[in-house]
């Protein structure tokens, strides 16, 4: 099975890139891994939040395929332990679907039709963390889920 990332927009922090190359790199042992970035919608300060969304959207629907497993990473999602999350991931391998795509969206969330496209919603967090921050945070966490996965003694408990 292969795992996709899209996000929206350029994470323009180095020390955020820095984590999110590492963890790809310890990621690509596992698990084909692909990262999907998305431009920032133009004009932005001219176009309403749901505008934006609508546009953003189209972006990210174009990026998934019919038979993906999808994936938001959104504040109203279930929350999971660490250990819960590589449970997730084994259940998606194990039900034969050719592609796990996981999707952050932009400052301002999401459209309705991604919504309405998305197979499940996942929270990080209780916490608010920037869209960029977030890249970072999941990658590593599935790096970990697939370390647990493996048996392997990155994960303390």
């Amino acid at each position: 099975m292969k795992i996709k990332l899209i996000y929206v927009g350029k994470t323009g922090k180095k020390f955020l890139e820095d984590g999110e190359k590492e963890y790809t790199k310890r990621l690509k042992r596992y698990v084909p891994f692909e990262v999907v970035e998305l431009a920032d919608v133009k004009n932005a300060k001219n176009r309403s939040e749901d505008e934006i969304k609508n546009i953003e959207a189209e972006t990210i629907l174009k990026n998934i395929k019919a038979n993906d497993h999808v994936i938001l990473l959104d504040e109203k999602g279930k929350e999971m332990t660490s250990v819960k999350f590589s449970n997730y991931i084994q259940k998606q391998f194990n039900s034969g679907s050719q592609g796990l795509v996981f999707v952050v969206g932009g400052p301002y969330g999401f459209s309705e039709t991604v919504y309405q496209r998305a197979n499940d919603k996942l929270a990080l967090s209780k916490l608010t963390f920037s869209h960029q921050m977030i890249r970072m945070f999941f990658i590593e966490q599935l790096y970990r889920a697939l370390t647990i996965l493996k048996g392997e003694p990155y994960h303390h408990q």
